[in-house]
């Protein structure tokens, strides 16, 4: 009997009742499907659960996603965030359909230096362009849509506590740099889509130019907020110092030994956006030890709910890994006679319907470990399961009828939620399952090496 996939459906079951029907959040909802998983280790159910708590304890998954959140949390309390949505906004503004081209870049933007939410995602980027939207002549329902379509972005691009769970799943069989590099280039396939989508939305319903920007804007958005682009450095001087032609050139000299090798892109990331965040925008930080108390003390909801879900969700990976999950799924695959691409795509699907209730991140850390076990044990290389699973996993934001995406989209443009399940399934989840499915199989290229 598959004792680790009965295992995992009722992880699964409790995780969506909790959450969902229960309503409670997510950090509670995954406490209780690590308990659950528990029940199948019988008697040596206390000793699993000790051995499971101290390996998730020891992480660097755990830690560098609490490294993310802070910086989430860094980049839009010092008004960084902000500047640059003020940038695209001036730049973007003047063009036909201005406002949807402006929420896409923004939401990439916000899902690559801020690594929210895709529900945080919408929030922040569509408080801005939905009612610019509307007034610029978009149907609401449109608007809706392209609002919770683009909030995807949040998940699809690194970094995301998605990435963090999965490069934690597969272990040795990826390096962070692999998955970073090619989760951006499978992400900026996404962002070239909504682009190209969007277009075609303005183009279709005839949406006029806007008028009401001035030549000047972007100069002065430039000289007000410049300093805010800096942050792009953050992330890039990691990445090139570890991976590509800059890399191999320092590495050729012989004088790094190991060193570059040992740059932890999760580690790096964070602490060099927070520090560039602060000396761009040090008149924002407090002055007085009191403010640096509020300052701080008002940072720490932001890591209860994904500090519970991570570490209860590593401990419930590892007792599935002890009850034999691996090999159920290898015994369960050996017994199918279907084409590589069937599979894929199976299980595609399977992502896709877990993370319409759930998170991307809930999503993965409930179904995330088997999927990649499943396609790996089909022949997929390993780093592009990873990123497939992924773009499975970022169609949260646009996966009706319960994303959180979705009201948030409608409730800012005052818009029927129902109006934009079908235009949301037929032009964003489609497509992007699609898009995972090729990439798994090789067909979209990724960087792999």
């Amino acid at each position: 009997m598959p004792t680790a996939l009965i295992a995992l459906a009722v992880f699964v079951a409790v995780i969506v009742v909790w959450n969902v029907v229960v309503k409670r959040n997510m950090g509670e909802a995954m406490i209780l499907g690590f308990i659950a998983t528990l029940f199948f280790a019988g008697a040596a159910a206390p000793s699993v659960a000790v051995d499971s708590m101290v390996e998730a304890t020891e992480s660097e998954v755990l830690y560098a996603a609490a490294a993310f959140v802070f910086m989430t949390y860094f980049v839009e309390r010092v008004g960084v965030i902000g500047k640059l949505v003020q940038i695209l906004s001036a730049a973007l503004g003047r063009l036909r359909g201005g406002p949807a081209l402006v929420d896409t870049v923004t939401s990439g933007v916000m899902g690559a230096l801020a690594g929210g939410s895709n529900t945080g995602n919408a929030a922040a980027s569509g408080s801005i362009t939905g009612p610019w939207m509307i007034s610029t002549g978009w149907k609401r329902s449109r608007a809706a849509t392209v609002i919770a379509g683009n909030a995807g972005l949040g998940a699809a691009l690194p970094p995301s506590a998605s990435m963090i769970i999965m490069i934690g799943f597969a272990g040795t069989m990826v390096t962070t740099s692999q998955v970073y590099i090619a989760l951006l280039v499978a992400g900026l396939y996404q962002v070239l889509w909504r682009i190209v989508l969007t277009l075609w939305f303005v183009r279709r319903d005839g949406v006029p130019a806007e008028t009401g920007h001035h030549a000047g804007a972007v100069k002065q958005a430039l000289r007000a907020g410049w300093p805010s682009t800096l942050i792009f450095f953050g992330a890039l001087i990691p990445i090139f110092v570890t991976v590509g032609p800059l890399a191999d050139a320092l590495t050729a000299t012989g004088r790094y030994g190991e060193s570059l090798d040992e740059i932890s892109l999760i580690v790096w990331i964070p602490i060099l956006i927070i520090a560039i965040s602060a000396v761009i925008a040090w008149r924002e930080l407090p002055r007085t030890v009191s403010g640096w108390w509020e300052f701080f003390r008002d940072s720490v909801p932001h890591f209860f709910t994904i500090g519970v879900l991570l570490y209860f969700a590593i401990a419930a990976s590892q007792v599935l890994d002890r009850l034999g999950l691996a090999a159920d799924v290898d015994q369960v695959i050996g017994g199918l006679s279907i084409p590589t691409w069937m599979l894929v795509a199976i299980v595609g699907f399977m992502v896709v319907v877990v993370a319409g209730p759930l998170s991307s991140t809930a999503t993965l850390s409930a179904v995330g470990q088997v999927s990649l076990v499943t396609l790996v044990g089909a022949g997929i290389d390993p780093l592009l399961a990873v990123v497939a699973l992924l773009v499975f996993a970022s169609t949260e934001g646009s996966s009706p009828p319960a994303s959180g995406s979705i009201f948030v989209a409608c409730g800012i443009t005052e818009a029927k939620p129902e109006s934009t399940f079908i235009p949301l399934i037929i032009y964003y989840v489609l497509p992007i399952t699609l898009l995972g499915v090729l990439i798994a199989l090789g067909i979209v290229p990724v960087p792999i090496n």
